[in-house]
């Protein structure tokens, strides 16, 4: 009889352990590291977007050793003239979705986050977005997503219109040939590191 319960037990013992790794990883870096990668990160990402010239972009501001650095939602709203979102997260764990008007206009939120100051649009905001950035810990080859374990990101990846691009930042390393997944995690359809660029995963659409 299948251990069902084991099975799901030993699952997230793999994650927690994982996530863990991946946090410490990070942690090591230095301020000069994270600079290169960012420098090395951005430009791929925003040639990316001018490819595919959306009219909406959802993304999200960086903290700590997140890739992409803070100053991620300014590049992005600098290509083009598309219109940039922001998640503001709500106390359950789900993201509301805020226009991004310029650093003056980021306020502090929860979990040392900065979050976007203007008019909330819902929480299904991000099914206007045609390129969406999202944070990640690590992703495999499948798309299969490592967030930090809130869900937030899977309930927002859900509400995504079909056919949207997917991309998630990552340093050097975090590219895994297998990532553990259970059955609400959402994949992406590509990731950018620092050294390899632009990578499409199994969940790439075009």
């Amino acid at each position: 009889m299948p251990d069902f319960i084991g099975d799901a037990e030993r699952l997230r013992a793999e994650k927690i352990a994982l996530r863990t790794r991946l946090l410490a990883e990070r942690k090591s870096k230095t301020p000069e590291s994270l600079r290169s990668a960012a420098r090395a990160t951005l430009p791929t990402l925003v040639a990316s977007i001018a490819e595919h010239s959306p009219t909406v972009i959802a993304t999200y501001v960086p903290i700590g050793a997140e890739p992409g650095g803070p100053d991620l939602p300014e590049a992005l709203r600098r290509v083009g003239t598309a219109t940039v979102l922001l998640p503001v997260l709500l106390p359950g764990g789900d993201l509301d979705w805020a226009v991004y008007d310029g650093p003056a206009a980021l306020r502090p939120g929860p979990r040392g986050l900065l979050e976007p100051a203007g008019r909330r649009l819902g929480v299904s905001a991000v099914s206007d977005a045609a390129f969406v950035v999202v944070p990640a810990l690590a992703v495999d080859h499948r798309g299969v997503r490592m967030g930090r374990g809130g869900g937030s990101y899977d309930r927002a990846l859900a509400r995504v219109s079909p056919g949207t691009f997917t991309v998630a930042l990552l340093h050097d390393g975090e590219l895994l040939d297998t990532v553990p997944a259970e059955p609400h995690d959402r994949r992406v359809g590509a990731v950018i590191t620092p050294s390899e660029g632009l990578s499409a995963t199994a969940d790439w659409t075009k």
